[in-house]
């Protein structure tokens, strides 16, 4: 009994080159390629000079505060509107949007980027150098904040009917406490990191990933510690709160942002590929 010929036309074949082209395209960055991406990123910003780091840190402080100015523009424009705190929201994201397309320094993104060289190269270096970005970028973000607020209160930058309809959005911040900060300061540091580990991936969808999370973080009034520093700002420049409670308020989202972008979020995004990485 002959055995038959295997039919050639059963036989696997090679993909062509654009076939191969069209795998790659679609096939997505896997989650080491993005820690990669992200651990290389958080790597070079702990390498810049700090005078680089200070200015882009001031400069992000100046752009998130475009948040509030666009909330209290979008307030003013829809006082007797039904929907007026959905509209209003979408405001949050411009300055958000400018400062992460910018690439400028923004404290809470450095809560993902920054942490994963450490949590790969435990090091009491890597510990000072990560120690040292963290506070340039936060006060140079700090300082960014109030020089825009300053100038709108202080220098006449703004109509007087828009720093009343800001005030009025700011307020809400301003009278939370430093436990309420705390709380609504968790989602909002694990959804800035989130932005962060979905950008490589987004390509030309970015501004989109940005913008939905961001407008989340608004309208479900959770806290952001560098937007809700302007605010701070605003309302002090103002007299309507004193500077203890605004401290208060501040540091209770500072540690909120911490815990939610470090202790939840960049943590799972490196357990999830520790067993894969190198050291």
């Amino acid at each position: 009994m002959t055995t038959p010929e295997p039919d050639p036309s059963n036989k696997p074949r090679h993909p062509t080159h654009s076939e191969r082209r069209d795998i790659e395209k679609n096939q997505g960055l896997s989650a080491v390629s993005v820690y990669g991406i992200i651990h290389r990123s958080g790597t070079d910003e702990l390498s810049r000079p700090l005078m680089s780091l200070w200015w882009s840190g001031v400069a992000a402080g100046m752009g998130i505060s475009t948040s509030v100015l666009a909330e209290g523009i979008l307030h003013g424009i829809y006082e007797d509107h039904p929907y007026r705190a959905a509209i209003e929201n979408l405001g949050y994201t411009v300055g958000f949007i400018l400062v992460i397309l910018g690439r400028l320094q923004l404290f809470t993104e450095n809560t993902l980027s920054a942490i994963l060289p450490l949590l790969t190269h435990r090091k009491l270096h890597t510990l000072w150098v990560t120690a040292r970005l963290w506070s340039v970028i936060l006060l140079a973000n700090f300082a960014g904040t109030f020089l825009s607020m300053a100038l709108g209160v202080w220098a006449g930058t703004l109509k007087p009917e828009t720093l009343d309809s800001m005030l009025a959005i700011s307020r809400h911040f301003g009278e939370l406490s430093f436990s309420e900060a705390l709380r609504y300061g968790i989602p909002s540091g694990f959804y800035i990191a989130a932005i962060v580990w979905m950008m490589p991936a987004a390509g030309s969808a970015g501004i989109l990933v940005i913008f939905l999370f961001t407008y989340l973080i608004a309208i479900a009034e959770f806290t952001h510690v560098i937007a809700g520093s302007a605010e701070l700002f605003l309302l002090l420049m103002s007299g309507e709160i004193g500077v203890a409670h605004a401290l208060s308020v501040g540091s209770g989202a500072l540690l909120g942002n911490i815990l939610g972008g470090t202790g939840l979020f960049a943590l799972m995004a490196y357990g999830q590929v520790a067993g894969e990485i190198k050291h």
